[in-house]
């Protein structure tokens, strides 16, 4: 009997504790009770530091490979938590090798056809998604309290001008103003308030000058322009939910379906959390450029109607 080994652990502190090869060193025990079970050396598949609630796994990929090519009939697994942390997932996956004819073990908790186990076996899938659920959401709750106390910064990295504390990344009190980056800032936000100045003009002589972006590339875009320039930091207030991930709305192409990817959008301030930090420029020039800003996105609009193509011709065909 060929057999396959699905070892995995979540984090760093469980890599560094060798609980990998705890589960490997466990399933060859348990491979070695079985007569005639044999496991080849490419077929122990690793997931090193790799969450369960995901499907997205290098070492579970390489199996379902390994499986649609039915190098192997078994397939040795400690628990079904190491397989997926989701119970949805664990069936997914379970299914999709029951058809390759691949059977799945658990040597900790043996899966029997007795329709009493399988029930079980749901049952425990169902509470440990019930209990990471639970644990999902009072860390969330939890960051919430911590973001509108100020005692939590929303950044896991610092907008361009700031610098995060190496010991304490994550504390208000902690972050610091990169003098260089900040005068770059400072002088966009005169440029633009003084008015007579697009931002593609600001971008051109940011390029001209040599200034590198905030990636570090040499070409400024008006869009990094005013990504900078509506960013409420700048202005003291780093705010946490302004820009959020939703399921995108369009096409990219006819080819594919409505819905794929994401996009992000900027939701209202009232439903921001801010959090206190070093102010770059003053709220009056923020709030100035913002209308600005404003004005000349209305303006550009306005430029941009004009009669289309097919309404020329229409109006060619009647004077005809």
């Amino acid at each position: 009997m060929r057999v396959a080994l699905y070892v995995r652990v979540s984090t760093d502190r469980q890599q560094q504790a060798q609980t990998i090869e705890q589960q490997v060193t466990q399933l060859q025990a348990y491979v070695a009770a079985h007569a005639g079970w044999t496991v080849a050396a490419e077929h122990v598949f690793r997931d090193d530091g790799y969450s369960g609630a995901r499907l997205d796994r290098p070492g579970l990929d390489a199996l379902r490979d390994h499986a649609a090519r039915a190098a192997f009939d078994v397939v040795v697994v400690t628990a079904p938590d190491r397989l997926a942390r989701n119970f949805v997932h664990q069936m997914v996956i379970m299914e999709e090798l029951q058809r390759r004819g691949v059977r799945v073990v658990f040597c900790d908790r043996p899966l029997s056809d007795d329709p009493h186990e399988q029930l079980v076996t749901q049952i425990r899938g169902a509470v440990a998604e019930y209990e990471r659920t639970l644990i999902a959401d009072r860390m969330r709750r939890g960051r919430q309290a911590r973001l509108r106390s100020g005692q939590l910064l929303p950044w896991t990295r610092a907008p361009y001008g700031y610098r995060l504390h190496p010991e304490r990344p994550r504390d208000p009190a902690a972050v610091q103003v990169d003098s260089v980056a900040a005068v770059v800032v400072q002088e966009l936000f005169a440029a633009y308030a003084a008015g007579g100045v697009t931002l593609h003009a600001l971008a051109g002589q940011l390029t001209s000058r040599g200034v590198p972006t905030p990636t570090g590339r040499p070409v400024w875009r008006s869009t990094t322009i005013r990504n900078l320039l509506t960013n409420p930091a700048y202005k003291g207030q780093a705010a946490s939910g302004r820009l959020r991930t939703t399921p995108a709305r369009r096409r990219k192409s006819p080819l594919e379906p409505v819905g794929r990817g994401i996009s992000t959008r900027a939701y209202p301030s009232e439903d921001w959390i801010t959090v206190p930090v070093p102010a770059l420029v003053t709220a009056e020039q923020f709030d100035l450029v913002a209308r600005r800003l404003a004005a000349n996105q209305r303006a550009a609009r306005r430029s941009t109607t004009h009669p289309t193509y097919c309404a020329g011709w229409s109006a060619a065909g009647s004077a005809a």
